[in-house]
């Protein structure tokens, strides 16, 4: 299915009738933001959903997937490079989030794609660039998937890239080690890249394209392999000892077994390509899969080559002369995120507009099983997925908050809706880890040790339990009645109390960062009745108002990831401010100075459609490497702080707190998960 792009509307957008009263600069406001966000509904599906940018890697592997293939066309050629040439910073380099300096792989990258493109290495931008790239040390620094894509063009020697044996596909989910101990979107990238690896396919390009002088000695095989932590004994030079003794053994593998490996892991990626949203739906793997299929010799104009082309193409975004990529969509994220943003501005819960979402997040429940199964055998399908269509791979945090807006909203068959409602309960329920939190799609992702595998230098190869699901995940529980003595959420407490960092605050995995933490977890505590005037939650209360800006915001950069001194620390945006809020609020403090200076501070930056403007990247991809702007997050973020803020000077409570109290009083949801 083609994701629409929902443009900015700058026409007069219907005022709604809510339930609340209006005429001060408070509802003023936010009913501009509903009458925005109505008017940005998809009328006929009813599901929401916006740009999801991340950075330029993405369109110049594109440009490097197409010349792979051989059939790039001049019209998206000239739009990428367009596109590439504007997001090169003032200094020469590529960034991977606004604001950041230039990253040395996404340099590379977007270098290497523009030479293809025909790009002099003598033009003035390139120059920068090639100046930037050798003062961070040129090609031999870049990350391993870079690497490997520049292997594919010839640009970099397979023999120093960390090896990745075909025949762990083989191996016993009862092994240490397998393809089901690493999260859903390594295993989805790193199958096709068994393929890859196994059958080294090269795409010859024109010495005009060459990068030797990307290299500190000026030519490509002459490389630096990777670091040892010299004087120590540590897991990574274990794992590095390794790679080399296989690498060694890979000489003498046996012929039968190497081709059992790459049949079975293309029977793996041909089931997993079903659908229509392309393996895993998301970018890598998708590109992967077609550079996989092609490698097992399929001509470019294979049907599955094709398909998997145009699920990718799907992803396009075009503005003016330029295209770049999305790494994928986010509607059954978006959708139940606006839903309670609309919810708490006082929309009524039988809405039409409520009704409708509601409606087409229902018609998205998976039926079918995923690769959670091998973990969780026990457990029947039920969750909910992250874009159009991802049936192997639905996970915790879409599911929970498909599950809060379900539960406020009411819809014409309420049975059915309930009925549907308890398999996707029971589905995450199974899937709380062992150690009491969730993680995003597995189940107890998380030997630690793997990270250190030479090819996993991004750090980002498991899908351990977090703060900010966990405390979503109570923020439901809590929703349907429960209480903090339900064994589950008496797991997850503990959990919590237990990741709760030095300074109050709590990680966010999936958001950027302590500030998106800290929100999802006092608003799981609140919501499963916790009291809060325990010390731990008055000390994440207090990080929170120690880290507002001056101008009344808050905001946090994507550096603290890397250095944790500077949690809570950035330029104010609009939804780390509308984050902040509602932790604050979620806390009791609706009447602090700190809480006040944040409503004016949205109000003020407010724009007459209703919107914020947002150029900061709040969302996190992969901690360090990999980051998201969410274009929506400034347009329903804000809504929902705001009517939190009203609801509760007006009412003394949030629509949650009725819906809990209703589902506590009948007992419906405790009845039906007998």
């Amino acid at each position: 299915m083609r994701s629409p792009n929902l443009l900015d509307k700058d026409a007069t957008l219907p005022r709604p009738t809510t339930q609340e009263p209006h005429g001060l600069p408070l509802d003023e406001a936010i009913d501009r933001s509903i009458g925005f966000l109505l008017n940005v509904q998809n009328k006929d599906l009813g599901f929401w959903v916006d740009e999801l940018e991340a950075d330029s890697t993405l369109t110049s592997e594109y440009l490097m997937l197409r010349f792979f293939l051989g059939n790039l066309d001049p019209l998206r050629r000239k739009r990428a490079m367009t596109y590439l040439k504007k997001t090169q910073l003032p200094e020469g380099g590529w960034s991977i989030y606004y604001g950041a300096p230039s990253n040395i792989s996404a340099s590379v990258k977007a270098y290497f794609a523009l030479k293809l493109c025909g790009v002099s290495r003598h033009e003035p931008f390139m120059k920068k660039a090639r100046e930037v790239i050798m003062e961070m040390g040129g090609v031999p620094n870049v990350n391993v998937f870079t690497k490997i894509s520049l292997a594919l063009f010839g640009q970099y020697d397979w023999r120093d890239i960390p090896f990745l044996p075909p025949e762990i596909i083989l191996l016993s989910k009862r092994f240490y080690f397998n393809l089901y101990e690493v999260s859903y979107w390594s295993r989805a990238v790193i199958v096709p890249l068994l393929i890859i690896y196994a059958k080294k396919p090269l795409c010859v390009v024109s010495p005009n394209a060459h990068l030797d002088e990307l290299f500190p000695e000026g030519h490509w095989d002459k490389k630096g392999q990777k670091k040892r932590d010299y004087g120590i004994i540590s897991w990574k030079n274990v794992f590095l000892t390794l790679d080399s003794c296989l690498k060694v053994l890979d000489r003498f593998h046996l012929k039968f077994l190497r081709e059992k490996a790459v049949q079975k892991a293309h029977h793996w990626l041909v089931e997993h390509m079903r659908g229509e949203g392309g393996l895993g739906a998301i970018y890598p793997a998708m590109a992967n899969s077609i550079v996989a299929l092609r490698a097992m010799g399929n001509p470019p104009d294979h049907t599955q080559i094709q398909k998997a082309l145009g699920e990718i193409e799907d992803l396009e975004i075009n503005q003016e002369n330029s295209m770049h990529l999305q790494p994928c969509v986010s509607p059954i994220w978006d959708t139940p995120l606006t839903i309670n943003a609309l919810l708490e501005a006082g929309i009524t819960r039988d809405h039409p507009s409520i009704v409708k979402g509601a409606q087409w997040l229902l018609s998205k429940q998976v039926s079918s099983v995923g690769d959670w199964k091998v973990k969780v055998p026990a457990a029947e399908p039920g969750g909910w997925y992250f874009q159009f269509e991802n049936e192997f791979y639905p996970d915790n945090d879409d599911t929970s908050v498909v599950l809060v807006a379900l539960c406020k909203s009411v819809l014409p068959d309420e049975e059915e809706k309930r009925k549907q409602m308890v398999r996707g309960i029971r589905w995450f329920l199974k899937m709380q880890g062992s150690d009491g939190g969730w993680g995003a799609f597995d189940k107890d992702n998380n030997k630690k040790i793997l990270n250190n595998i030479p090819f996993a230098d991004h750090g980002a190869l498991l899908d351990p339990s977090t703060a900010d699901l966990t405390g979503r995940g109570l923020e439901f529980l809590g929703l349907l009645g429960f209480d903090e003595d339900f064994p589950p959420a008496k797991k997850a407490l503990h959990f919590l109390k237990k990741e709760q960092e030095k300074e109050g605050g709590w990680y966010g995995r999936w958001g950027v960062n302590y500030i998106y933490g800290t929100w999802s977890v006092l608003s799981g505590l609140k919501t499963i009745g916790q009291d809060l005037n325990q010390d731990f939650i008055r000390r994440a209360v207090d990080w929170l108002k120690r880290c507002q800006n001056p101008d009344g915001g808050w905001g946090e950069s994507c550096e603290s990831y890397s250095n944790p001194s500077l949690a809570g620390v950035g330029n104010s945006t609009a939804s780390q401010t509308a984050w902040a809020l509602m932790g604050l609020l979620q806390a009791g403090e609706v009447n602090s100075l700190e809480v006040l200076k944040g409503v004016l501070y949205l109000l003020k930056h407010q724009r007459e459609q209703g919107k914020w403007d947002e150029a900061e990247f709040t969302g996190t991809g992969f901690p360090k490497v990999f980051y998201l702007r969410y274009h929506m997050y400034s347009k329903y973020f804000p809504l929902w702080a705001l009517a939190q803020f009203r609801s509760l000077k007006l009412r003394g409570k949030l629509l949650s707190d009725d819906v809990r109290e209703e589902n506590k009083k009948s007992g419906i949801f405790l009845r039906l998960l007998r």
